[in-house]
């Protein structure tokens, strides 16, 4: 007993320690792991323009074109290997950078390129790629020289352009002279959430030496909130535990903890649709059962999400995982936004039905009616008890399977990316089961937490209902708009979410 306790003692020890570890700043790719982030720093002279391109991949996008650098498929990228990947790459890039100067388009000339990598979360890699390009370009008279990196357009990631004169002068450059990323190895916090996208320029030259440029101001970091800090050290507490070569009995059990823990947060916040469930539950006179429905639905889906996805950027390289992730997205939101249209039909529908009125039936008792309309709802005509208070049948749409099991598939559909990095970095290092238990996790602890939010609002609109008097009346007369406001407000979040996921596309 006592063993099992000071065990017991231990992981929660550990897990309050590894929730309270700070995010390390310069941990991965705080752009996410999706990212593919580049810097063209261009350095303009009276006789050539010079390009110093660097492409910094986050851990999935590298391990998807491992295969393409490891040629030999032995497992290793050699000095042979990585080099000749530069090559081939650096000239992709060369032909998707334009820069013409008055109309007329430079060829470049590849020079120095170096491809390598970089310890990332989880036991995955991260990549770097260096690309040296030159060109001649008659900048002796005044010019005006046209911008545009069209590498790996489909990418999400940073994307930053710096051009400094050498002998000409840049009027009013809409560009800095230095890099505010260091090269793309800091990046500044405060531009985060609102990354730079600077794919393209427009640059008036002329002959003479201008006023040194100044180096670019740097960035104060942003206010960052409890929470966000919180997930933040959680996410790279996990990702260290996975990615450590000794994974002991009891650092496992506290990875699996807090896998529960992050998809509980997930959850928590903005975006996986815990408050429309919700009031779907309750407008739509849910059951208990019908939020284990969701949650049961939830996990299941977030699952075998993360599984099916981490095969196919596993297999498929050329497949972008954030482009997935938008159409998944979307389908989400469309599958919200029909429920909604459902609900909103059927509650539009009764409305239009003329009212039944009670009769008096002389005290004696009588059973509740339910008259089926269908395989998504049903509706119960009570003749006893809180029907008398009304004076009529207050009809209650029961939520259908279809429409239940349609809600929590929303709801999981879009895998985390998180829960993804953690398998891959637990299949690399030949864990594939513990992954998959951690991935478990994750979707246990989302399906925990709305679940939760099911059976709160549930239980908010049992006791509403059961209350007398004035606030019985008003809930009555609530009652009867319920329905249509709750139709409405599914089906406006499920076109927002799919039209947030369509923006990114």
């Amino acid at each position: 007993m006592r063993k099992i306790l000071g065990i017991g003692a231990a992981v929660a020890a550990g897990l309050m320690v590894a929730l309270a570890t700070p995010a390390h700043p310069a941990s991965a790719h705080p752009l996410g792991n999706f990212s593919v982030n580049q810097l063209a720093a261009l350095d303009l002279y009276r006789d050539r323009v010079q390009v110093t391109a660097i492409v910094d991949i986050a851990e999935l996008p590298t391990l998807q074109e491992r295969s393409t650098v490891d040629t030999d498929r032995d497992g290793t990228a050699s000095d042979a290997e990585r080099a000749g990947f530069a090559a081939t790459t650096c000239a992709a890039l060369a032909a998707h950078f334009a820069l013409s100067i008055d109309g007329h388009r430079l060829e470049w000339t590849v020079g120095d390129t170096g491809f390598r990598y970089a310890p990332g979360s989880a036991g995955l890699q991260t990549s770097r790629l260096d690309c040296a390009l030159r060109s001649a370009a008659p900048l002796g008279a005044p010019a005006t020289v046209d911008v545009a990196n069209g590498f790996r357009s489909d990418r999400i990631g940073w994307r930053e352009l710096t051009a400094a004169g050498h002998g000409v002068t840049l009027v009013d450059p809409p560009v800095p002279a230095r890099s505010i990323s260091n090269g793309l190895t800091a990046y500044p916090r405060d531009l985060l959430s609102s990354p730079l996208s600077e794919r393209s320029a427009q640059l008036r030259v002329r002959p003479g030496a201008g006023v040194p440029a100044a180096a670019a101001a740097p960035a104060t970091a942003a206010p960052v909130s409890f929470t966000v800090r919180w997930t933040a050290g959680a996410e790279s507490a996990l990702r260290q535990m996975v990615g450590s070569r000794h994974l002991g009995p009891l650092v496992g059990l506290l990875a699996v903890l807090l896998a529960l823990v992050l998809g509980a947060a997930h959850a928590a916040l903005p975006g996986h649709g815990k408050t429309v469930m919700a009031a779907y539950l309750a407008g739509r006179a849910g059951r208990p059962r019908d939020a284990l429905v969701v949650g049961a639905t939830v996990t299941l889906t977030h699952t075998g999400g993360v599984l099916l996805l981490g095969l196919l950027l596993t297999t498929v390289a050329g497949v972008a995982g954030e482009t997935v992730l938008g159409w998944l997205g979307v389908v989400s939101g469309a599958l919200v936004a029909t429920v909604g249209i459902a609900m909103l039909t059927g509650a539009l529908r009764r409305r239009g039905r003329p009212a039944q009125h009670r009769h008096p039936h002389h005290g004696r008792s009588h059973e509740h009616h339910i008259h089926s309309h269908g395989p998504d709802e049903a509706h119960d005509h009570d003749h006893h008890g809180l029907g008398d208070a009304h004076g009529h049948d207050q009809e209650r749409a029961k939520p259908g399977r279809l429409a239940t099991v349609g809600m929590g598939i929303a709801g999981g559909l879009v895998p985390s990316p998180s829960a993804l990095i953690i398998l891959l970095g637990a299949i690399g290092l030949g864990r594939t089961a513990f992954g998959v238990l951690l991935v478990l996790g994750y979707g246990l602890g989302m399906a925990a937490t709305l679940t939760a939010a099911g059976f709160a609002l549930i239980r908010l609109r049992d006791r509403l209902a059961q209350r007398q008097g004035v606030a019985h009346r008003l809930a009555g007369r609530l009652s009867a708009v319920l329905p249509t406001g709750t139709a409405a407000v599914v089906l406006l979040v499920g076109i927002g979410l799919a039209g947030r996921a369509l923006a990114t596309l």
